[in-house]
């Protein structure tokens, strides 16, 4: 039977000791809704045990956010509050670190018209680039959990009842956490040197381009000059190692903006604010998505895409096995966090400047001179399943299969 209140004290220790790995005299910030307010408190409680000088709690509430869109006139979703920004900017200059709560609504904003949404979007993305840079660089240790709403926990278990959803999506949630064994921050400390593994073999090779293959996709992929794998744990700029994302099974690096072409089909559905994209596809010329379709949601990837020019190209790629623990529960979890690490994927948009070598010391204009792109948006989309082939190239043609049926070759 599923002791949720152990489960979560085991929780809480993962997300600040491993996730963020607080030190004493460092502050935190935690951002939720309602529905996070059981694993905030206890995270809380966790921070100020290890010595944190202050935790504050910022409420996004689903309800209120609805309210605004609904009633919001159309001024409200030109410009972000600039108090907002400033406030975050001066908590990360005091040595103030992040943990993301998420407890979506797959579909919150799905009658909201998609016009609003992505101005809204944008607005608040131009403002908050003012602070970006902070995550991008490993100056801020940051992290994104993530527990139920019975909305997200519906649309997974559509069968089930509200509770009976709820407890279901839980049991999976702490399963891909490895917070249901003994030691979850032993298992995470084993995780990441598994993953570090590949990372390095990779970083070793430093192979000139990928070529997936699969149903509908056929795809080249030419990385970053100077790019970086990265996966499992990263060092932040005071020599802390944090985890961005629980869970996380991926190894990623940089794409070069320009060097990408062929056909390219999604596996899984996309949840981008607050409505569901499905059965989507693109085709890339000279790293830009020259034509796009969907079954569902054409309307988010096009307002997507219309946020700026880097929207268009690609800032990741990663690898994740298809024999991994969140694919091998079978579940959709209609949730990035989750899903994109059942799942080899690539992202529109911003590249993370710790996929560069001394990309945490480089300007914008020099990152991209290597390749890699520059974006108000991240989305990630997945691409990966049993039938995903994936070759690498070295500079002097030679290829090493990486993936083979969804999975490590080696």
């Amino acid at each position: 039977m599923l002791n949720l209140e152990k489960n979560l004290e085991k929780y809480a220790e993962l997300a600040v000791k491993v996730g963020i790995n607080l030190k004493e005299n460092e502050g935190l910030i935690i951002t939720g809704n309602t529905d996070t307010l059981p694993l905030a408190r206890k995270i809380m409680k966790v921070a100020y045990s290890i010595g944190a000088k202050h935790v504050e709690f910022l409420l996004v509430d689903d309800e209120m956010s609805l309210i605004r869109y609904e009633n919001g006139k159309d001024f409200v979703f030109e410009s972000f509050p600039q108090w907002k920004v400033d406030s975050l900017e001066a908590m990360y200059k005091d040595n103030y670190h992040h943990i993301f709560i998420l407890a979506p609504n797959p579909e919150l904003l799905k009658d909201v018209d998609s016009e609003i949404v992505a101005k809204s979007q944008k607005s608040t993305s131009l403002a908050m680039n003012q602070v970006r840079h902070y995550q991008m660089t490993g100056k801020t240790k940051w992290n994104i959990s993530a527990v139920p709403s019975k909305e997200w926990a519906k649309s997974v278990f559509p069968d089930l009842d509200e509770a009976s959803a709820e407890n279901m999506l839980w049991k999976y949630i702490f399963e891909a956490t490895r917070v249901d064994q003994d030691d979850p921050i032993t298992s995470w400390t084993m995780h990441d040197k598994n993953l570090k593994r590949y990372r390095d073999l990779l970083n070793e090779k430093q192979f000139d381009k990928l070529v997936l293959k699969g149903p509908g996709t056929d795809l080249e992929v030419y990385l970053a000059e100077d790019h970086f794998w990265m996966g499992g744990s990263k060092i932040s700029q005071s020599g802390d190692s944090y985890v961005a994302n629980i869970p996380t099974e991926e190894v990623f690096t940089t794409p070069h903006r320009l060097k990408v072409n062929g056909t390219l089909k999604a596996t899984k559905p996309l949840s981008l604010n607050g409505k569901l994209v499905e059965d989507f596809e693109f085709v890339f010329k000279d790293g830009k998505v020259v034509d796009f379709k969907a079954k569902k949601g054409y309307e988010v990837l096009d307002k997507l895409f219309a946020n700026d020019e880097g929207a268009r190209y690609l800032g990741e790629i990663a690898l994740v096995p298809h024999d991994s623990p969140i694919s091998n529960t079978g579940i959709l979890f209609n949730n990035t966090l989750f899903d994109e690490n059942a799942s080899v994927h690539l992202a529109f948009g911003n590249a993370y400047n710790y996929a560069m070598k001394n990309g945490s010391n480089m300007t914008q204009s020099e990152l991209g001179e290597k390749g890699a792109n520059s974006s108000l948006i991240h989305v990630d989309f997945m691409v990966g399943g049993p039938e995903l082939d994936i070759s690498a190239f070295e500079k002097d043609g030679t290829e090493v299969q990486l993936f083979r049926n969804g999975n490590w070759v080696f």
